[in-house]
């Protein structure tokens, strides 16, 4: 499964970071960073929370 974030649409509001910290990550500027593009498996429903919590729907998963 690989995560995928549209730029133009997050806020960096850090929702994804509180939930999994070792796949997401704000740097200095409050930007979004995605620190693990792609996720195992077995984080796959995991991730799918993770992505449907995004309060301006800039993540997405792709299988």
């Amino acid at each position: 499964m690989k995560i995928k974030a549209d730029f133009d649409l997050c806020e960096s509001n850090g929702v994804c970071v509180g939930m999994a910290p070792d796949v997401f990550d704000l740097d200095e500027d409050d930007y979004l960073v995605v620190l693990q593009s792609d996720v195992p498996a077995q984080r796959r429903e995991e991730m799918r929370l993770v992505v449907s919590s995004c309060p301006k729907s800039a993540l997405t998963t792709e299988d």
